[in-house]
């Protein structure tokens, strides 16, 4: 038995003329499944096979979901970022104030910074597999920092720290980041139905990334990769070795293409014209056969 390599899937042809018996054929199948997975041109391959829900689509691109609130939690994470960078320079300056080291005072935001770098590289490979239940590690591990932070937040206040403190202001600070990420959670919860509910709901992938030929995958991605254009590096890596090619490129979205974006035109200038609003302000018509397209 010899195994074949297609975009989506392993299968297994049979390499010599002689029928195979039942047990090395069934053996044969068990390891094909085993590396059913989604192979992506110029990336790394990530199995999609760990639910109902996302072993029913193989596609080809490495991140085609995005999970209600995508946008808002990625500016939530860096910003969140950004204030355990200030804890970490805060408890350096008061260790070096005092006699002795004291670790307390930057070691713990140092670890939730290496957290919070975690959670959104945990988070972008859940949208990459289609997995949303193991979001509900991710909610747990928002629960238990809100609450610690909140705790810290109260002792604070007993003992008399108040907002005139650097220390007060950046523990207030993540209170509300980890709360809001914390409701960004139960608002995924709440539209996707993954988990506590009986019928979770499911999501199809764009049809644009079921296309071997788009390329284009600005509209796709996530928030980092469209304001870096990350997701271009294999294109622009191929073209310092060698002359890029039009099929290279591929195609553009549906969205994105000249008829689309025609038709929407047309349909709006369509209904102004029956409305009568703009009957005095357009002076021309357009028909089918302006277009030099189908």
């Amino acid at each position: 038995m010899a195994a074949s390599w297609t975009p989506s899937t392993w299968s297994l042809t049979s390499s010599c003329s002689s029928s195979p018996s039942p047990s090395s054929s069934l053996a044969g199948a068990v390891r094909a499944l085993r590396f059913r997975s989604t192979i992506t041109p110029g990336s790394t391959s990530l199995p999609l096979g760990w639910g109902s829900q996302s072993s029913k689509v193989q596609i080809h691109h490495n991140t085609w979901l995005h999970f209600p609130g995508h946008n808002l939690r990625w500016i939530l994470t860096f910003t969140l970022l950004f204030v355990h960078v200030c804890e970490i320079a805060e408890g350096i300056v008061s260790n070096k104030q005092m006699d002795t080291n004291h670790l307390h005072l930057f070691m713990p935001a140092f670890m939730g910074f290496i957290a919070a770098t975690t959670s959104v590289v945990y988070y972008h490979n859940i949208e990459t597999s289609n997995f949303p239940k193991l979001l509900l590690a991710l909610f747990i591990y928002w629960v238990l920092a809100f609450i610690t932070k909140s705790i810290k937040l109260w002792k604070f206040a007993e003992y008399g720290v108040g907002v005139l403190h650097l220390r007060f202001c950046i523990t207030a600070l993540l209170v509300v980041l980890y709360g809001l990420l914390m409701a960004v959670e139960i608002n995924v919860i709440r539209v996707r139905r993954y988990v506590f509910f009986a019928n979770p709901q499911k999501v199809k992938p764009p049809e644009d990334l079921q296309d071997l030929g788009v390329r284009f995958l600005q509209p796709f991605v996530n928030l980092l990769s469209k304001a870096t254009y990350w997701w271009m590096n294999p294109l622009i890596i191929g073209a310092h070795k060698r002359p890029i090619e039009l099929k290279k490129i591929g195609k553009l979205p549906i969205a994105m293409r000249a008829l689309t974006n025609y038709l929407k035109l047309k349909d709006a200038y369509e209904d102004q014209r029956v409305s009568g609003g703009g009957s005095d302000r357009v002076s021309y018509s357009t028909s089918d056969s302006d277009i030099p397209f189908n």
